[in-house]
């Protein structure tokens, strides 16, 4: 039996091609394992980032490829079709941290009613919600068209919360307004929603072309395209949340509103176009937000299942806006893969549209 899966080069990610894997015969499989059937999945600008970042956050460790490329991980939908876990049967429906590929050998351990975690020795060291799976057969919040908008966003969304709760403890840094650019995209949109519904002042920051989605979103203040940037009034405090990973947006911004920008933090990498060294900008030091740490720090002063709450209320508030804003788009096989892949990676894709993929043909 084979398996076809999508690779990247990780020098150059333009470079891009569909191998042929041999999947284990099932009796050959690890105690406890479990062989998924890959049924479909998301792709958007952020499983980029996850490319960008693979070396650093060893996101190319999660599923192996060969010397040179990488498999760049995906949030979707698999069903087990051969089991050797004794509560886990055949037919289970799985959503949670995928390859591009058709197949995946998951070593199933902490089995609940619920989920699951891949134990696998080559999947650890990472962030734990990597390697976590939901069973999720019946659950209507999975199903159709939900179920879509969960691969798409729900693990964007999560990342646009933990940001809005740091943003939150800090108390904003003291800045009156909050600046996010790359406002089109769905984290940016996401923790758009969540600074209007406590009251923040939001400027999204965005290209001429994408000018007339971000305002149709409701949750911006004011939009702003980055060739107006010098603009803005630059005499009160801001708080800069950077989803482009633009070094030469970046600099402009902090020099612009110079001791006034109280806060400079980077969370995505959309734009590509960050230089390794910026050398020293006035106002705030630029820094990454890191959710591994905010996950934690939140869980133990929460208490068991306090996230999951916070969260579940938050998306059930951010949930509507998607049926009015986003326009799913199925493709299936390889060459379709292929296509969104380039032109997410190019910038293509339109914002209004979310992408839900399968290699099965």
């Amino acid at each position: 039996m084979t398996a076809t899966d999508f690779i990247v080069a990780r020098d150059d990610f333009e470079t891009c091609k569909t191998i042929a894997t041999t999947l284990p015969e099932i009796d050959t499989l690890p105690q406890d394992a479990l062989l998924v059937k890959v049924d479909r999945f998301a792709l958007t600008a952020n499983n980029v980032t996850y490319a960008v970042l693979g070396e650093e956050l060893k996101y190319w460790q999660l599923f192996p490829a060969p010397a040179g490329f990488g498999n760049i991980p995906v949030w979707g939908f698999g069903d087990v079709i051969a089991s050797k876990h004794p509560n886990v049967p055949v037919g289970e429906r799985l959503f949670g941290y995928f390859p591009m590929a058709t197949h995946l050998v998951i070593e199933a351990t902490d089995v609940s009613k619920r989920g699951l975690r891949d134990g696998a020795a080559h999947r650890q060291g990472v962030a734990p919600v990597y390697n976590a799976y939901a069973r999720i057969g019946g659950d209507a919040a999975y199903a159709g068209k939900q179920g879509d908008y969960q691969a798409l966003l729900r693990p964007l969304f999560m990342l646009s919360f933990l940001v809005d709760d740091f943003l939150t403890e800090n108390d904003d840094f003291g800045a009156r307004t909050v600046l996010l650019s790359s406002a089109s995209s769905k984290t940016a949109f996401g923790l758009g929603h969540l600074l209007h519904m406590r009251g923040c002042k939001v400027i999204g920051l965005t290209s001429a072309g994408n000018t007339g989605f971000v305002t149709s979103l409701s949750c911006y203040d004011e939009v702003v395209t980055y060739d107006r940037i010098a603009s803005l009034p630059a005499d009160a405090p801001v708080a800069f949340i950077d989803m482009a990973g633009n070094s030469a947006l970046r600099a402009e911004l902090h020099r612009h509103f110079v001791d006034q920008m109280k806060c400079s933090m980077r969370v995505g990498l959309t734009h590509r176009a960050t230089e390794p060294d910026e050398g020293e900008l006035p106002g705030a030091k630029p820094r990454w937000f890191s959710a591994p740490d905010q996950i934690p720090k939140r869980a133990k002063e929460w208490g068991p299942g306090g996230i999951e709450q916070r969260f579940g209320a938050a998306w059930s508030g951010f949930a509507p806006m998607l049926q009015r804003c986003l326009s799913v788009v199925e493709s299936r096989g390889p060459d379709a893969v292929r296509q969104v892949y380039l032109d997410t990676l190019k910038g293509r894709i339109p914002p209004e549209q979310g992408h839900m993929l399968s290699l099965l043909g």
